[in-house]
């Protein structure tokens, strides 16, 4: 869905030691407060940085776990068996993969190594955002909905992956910076010209 942002996160599997009962968990942190560049473009780095009480009244109530962001759901908040937390870091996530055959066969994919990173979908709310023109930073205030947290076969470039909203809204910032660059060069060729004639 256009409205819908994706941003990859890391993935592990927690720690166990060889006497202790094999546990079907995965946990990460879905997202983090640390600005990260979302690509290049013109010798320009445009970031974003997603603020500490972004999450505050985000609607992650029935969040699901799911593989590519599509198809079966393997675990969900609603049933308990994913658990959402924000804490100085970030938001963090730790998935029970131990209550169905199907989402214990996915455990194993992640423990061979098949899937390494994860992906979270999200909404931005309404006036959720805002740029910062200086650091050419998008700076996300108020996140709407998280959707799913989701392995992902092939982890998104950001330089050529950016979800459609996401592209949508930087080719918009993009398009304003030139158009304010080109009035810029307007008039500073005008004052040159202006110049010109009264030494004349």
């Amino acid at each position: 869905m256009r409205d819908r942002e994706y941003r990859e996160m890391e993935l592990r599997l927690p720690f166990e030691s060889q006497a202790e009962e094999k546990r079907y968990t995965v946990e990460g942190y879905a997202s983090t407060f640390e600005p990260y560049v979302l690509f290049e473009q013109d010798g320009v780095k445009y970031s974003e940085r997603i603020e500490p009480t972004a999450f505050d009244d985000a609607d992650m109530a029935d969040v699901v776990f799911r593989i590519d962001h599509e198809g079966a759901v393997y675990a969900r908040t609603s049933a308990g068996t994913v658990n959402l937390w924000v804490d100085e870091h970030g938001l963090g996530q730790r998935t029970d993969l131990s209550k169905t055959q199907r989402a214990r066969e996915i455990f194993s994919e992640i423990e061979a190594g098949n899937y390494p990173k994860m992906s979270f979908a999200f909404r931005v709310a309404d006036d959720g955002d805002e740029y910062d023109k200086e650091t050419h930073t998008r700076i996300i205030k108020r996140i709407a909905k998280v959707f799913d947290v989701s392995p992902v076969s092939f982890p998104a470039n950001p330089t050529t992956e950016l979800s459609v909203s996401t592209r949508d809204y930087f080719n918009g910032v993009i398009e304003t910076e030139k158009a304010e660059r080109l009035e810029r060069e307007k008039r500073e060729i005008q004052k040159k010209k202006i110049k010109i004639l009264l030494e004349m």
